[in-house]
Formats: structure tokens, sequence, C-alpha cells
């Protein structure tokens, strides 16, 4: 018999956790210097006066296993869409099906607040991310470069 997973909205007392999640997949993505975020910048931005992005939460027997964090963005061409920021699914959780429960309320969420699709990126490496999406039918845009700045002070 396998552990019941229940699908929750993220809380602020979850940051902690989901902050050690975020730590684990940049370890995977062999990036973990590149989480420069605090947890009191974290929790401000998703429960401060303006949060920028929501989440949800998988728990097994009360322990946080996964999250999906998204946030919204605009497109003049496509309108407001949905983008995944992150999915991930600690290391001794995969397989259970944890991933496909958070990506599938992701779509409700996402025709909930009327939102028009989901975007997000995946590591051309990652080929367990890949194929799970593909299982979704998605379109991989290999024309798009990724690009970013940093603006510190």
């Amino acid at each position: 018999m396998s552990t019941p997973i229940h699908i929750r909205r993220a809380e602020k007392k979850d940051c902690a956790r989901m902050m050690e999640l975020v730590r684990e997949l940049a370890l995977y993505e062999k990036a973990p210097e590149q989480v420069t975020v605090t947890l009191e910048h974290f929790e401000q931005s998703g429960f401060g006066p303006n949060p920028v992005w929501w989440a949800f939460i998988a728990e097994t027997d009360g322990v946080i296993t996964g999250l999906a964090l998204y946030y919204i963005r605009y497109s003049t061409w496509k309108g407001s869409r949905m983008f995944l920021e992150d999915i991930i699914v600690t290391e001794s959780a995969r397989g259970q099906g944890i991933g496909k429960l958070l990506f599938d309320r992701l779509i409700v969420e996402a025709k909930e607040r009327k939102l028009n699709g989901i975007v997000w990126q995946v590591l051309e490496w990652n080929e367990p991310a890949i194929n799970f999406y593909k299982k979704y039918n998605a379109k991989f845009d290999p024309e798009w470069w990724n690009a970013s700045i940093e603006v510190a002070e």
C-alpha cells in the first residue's frame, strides 16, 4: 500500500523546507553556488504584502517532498501565462507520481486564473524532466536563447 500524497497551497511556514528543496535542485543541476536568495527575501517575496510567486506543496506523511513554484508573466503575443519557475521532488520521493500530481494541480490553477498557458525552462541534458514534460505533449522551442543580466546595487 502506498503512502497518500497531499497537494496543498504553500504557506509561509513551508519556506525553510522549500529552500532546502531549491538547494537540492541546484546541487542536481550542478550549480549550488547559484542559490543566493535569503530565506527572509524568499518569504517576503511569496508572503509579503505584494507576493510575486505562489506555490503548491506535496506532503507525504506530513513531510514536504515536492513543490511547484510559479508566477504570472505577460506575453505581448499570448497574454497572461503561468511561468513555472521550479517543480521539485526530493530525490528519495521520486517515482511516486508526485511530479504528476503537482503539474496537474498547476494546470487546474492556470485554468482557474484564466491564464492561457504554462511556460517553463528545462536544461537540455535533464532527460528525466524532458521525458516527464513530453507526457503532457509539451512543445520545446530550440530557437530562443535564455538571456539575463545582474543588476545588484
